[in-house]
């Protein structure tokens, strides 16, 4: 047993168990369309271990040079379906594009697919390949192959194989688009329904929102970042926290599939308003609207008479059956986060994306709490002061405590926090989050 295999027994298999483990399941790989060049192994595990995430996916298996690079890094770690490398456990996962003809419209769809081993990953990509090719893009699209059939296909190789519907309610390629998508899960998948048992809500739409259709209580929520960068101000800014007795694949997706409270603990969500497509709205002509008041003008840009970009806010709307607030009895819990990079470059109206000075207060927190993530979650206000100072502290306070109200993000921006200025001094509002992006 090598050095590294011993550390990362002690690591995540402590004595007793009751391991708690942050996990992003949903990447990609320099290898997909619109990625940083450094999403690699290396840069992934050194950013997941200062955000404080225990396990990532490895996106984008389908590439036959990603799958490559990666099977010479990953270690098996013990017989659970994971991987190790860099410190940190890693599931096989990838994101693939369907796009096909359903009742006369065009219908597109991301799903993600997670695999509990190499074997069944060469399989997939075996039948995959032979519907297009594999290499042009790490996130691959399907132009032949509806979303039943992708899961037949992939339910007909191993039961173990794992699908769920990406982004639930992104305005294109979702499962719920309003450009593209279907009003339920059943009419998507049809004879297959059967196997989806979890939907990722994506970064326009949280917990409350995905309750108030009664439809859904059938299906757990869980929440990833989709990162296409490993910059911490990406990775783990969505995430689902576990408590296992023994991480493994298995363990994992009985705890999603059966919605265990006792080890699904929760998800870290944005807030949804944060999300590029939370509200209605034409960016090129500065308009956001309200789903009522976008439905009264039909969907047109009052400014240029051109057809709105329907936001997911308005989507729930149109599906819901249940009135805003609704709680189902046994949900998973959720709680609200924000990058600290992004809390930090508003209160200090820093505009620019890699600020020396926000860095330094970022890599302070980090090298006295250990980790983003328990800055974040768990540091009490008077220890974050000590580094960060009292309007910082605040204002990591006001996210974490859902005080904060946001310039929702519409047709590709990114909303922007307000900060309850009555409760922290010092804040500077010349700079919003838009403008970071």
């Amino acid at each position: 047993m090598t050095q590294e295999h011993l550390e990362n027994e002690r690591r995540f298999r402590p004595p007793g168990g009751n391991l708690v483990l942050y996990a992003d399941l949903h990447i990609h790989s320099y290898l997909s369309r619109a990625t940083s060049a450094h999403m690699n192994l290396h840069e992934l595990s050194k950013n997941a271990l200062r955000k404080g995430l225990t396990l990532l996916g490895t996106g984008d298996f389908t590439h036959p040079i990603w799958i490559k690079e990666i099977k010479g890094l990953l270690s098996p770690f013990g017989d659970s379906g994971l991987y190790s490398f860099g410190g940190v456990l890693w599931m096989l996962q990838t994101e693939v594009s369907t796009v096909y003809k359903d009742d006369s419209k065009t219908r597109k769809v991301h799903h993600i697919i997670y695999a509990p081993d190499f074997e069944t990953v060469d399989q997939i990509n075996d039948v995959l390949s032979e519907y297009g090719k594999l290499d042009v893009d790490g996130r691959p699209i399907f132009n032949n192959i509806a979303s039943p059939r992708l899961v037949g296909m992939l339910k007909a190789i191993s039961p173990d194989i794992h699908i769920i519907p990406a982004h639930a309610w992104t305005s294109w390629w979702s499962i719920f688009g309003a450009f593209s998508g279907f009003d339920s899960v059943k009419e998507c998948y049809q004879d297959q329904v059967g196997h989806i048992f979890a939907l990722e809500t994506g970064l326009s739409s949280d917990p409350p929102m995905n309750w108030r259709l009664s439809e859904l209580d059938d299906y757990a929520l869980v929440s990833n970042s989709d990162a296409h960068s490993p910059w911490i101000w990406r990775l783990g800014r969505e995430f689902n926290a576990f408590k296992l007795d023994t991480p493994s694949y298995r363990e994992i997706f009985d705890a999603i599939r059966e919605s265990d409270g006792s080890r699904f603990l929760f998800t870290g969500e944005v807030s949804p308003e944060y999300g590029k497509y939370h509200l209605t709205g034409h960016r090129k002509c500065g308009i956001r609207l309200s789903p009522s008041e976008a439905s009264r003008r039909q969907n047109v840009c009052p400014r240029c008479g051109r057809k709105l970009t329907v936001g997911v806010l308005q989507r729930v709307e149109e599906l819901a059956d249940r009135p805003e607030g609704y709680s189902p009895q046994g949900a998973i819990p959720y709680r609200t986060i924000l990058p600290l990079y992004e809390i930090i470059s508003h209160m200090l109206g820093v505009k620019a994306l890699y600020s020396k000075r926000v860095l330094e207060i970022l890599d302070g927190l980090i090298s006295r709490f250990g980790t983003e993530l328990r800055a974040l979650l768990e540091v009490e206000r008077k220890r974050l002061e000590e580094v960060c100072g009292r309007a910082i502290a605040g204002a990591i306070l006001a996210v974490r405590e859902g005080r904060v109200t946001y310039e929702a993000g519409y047709d590709g921006l990114y909303g922007a926090p307000v900060f309850p200025v009555e409760e922290i001094e010092g804040v500077r509002r010349s700079a919003t989050l838009d403008e970071l992006m």
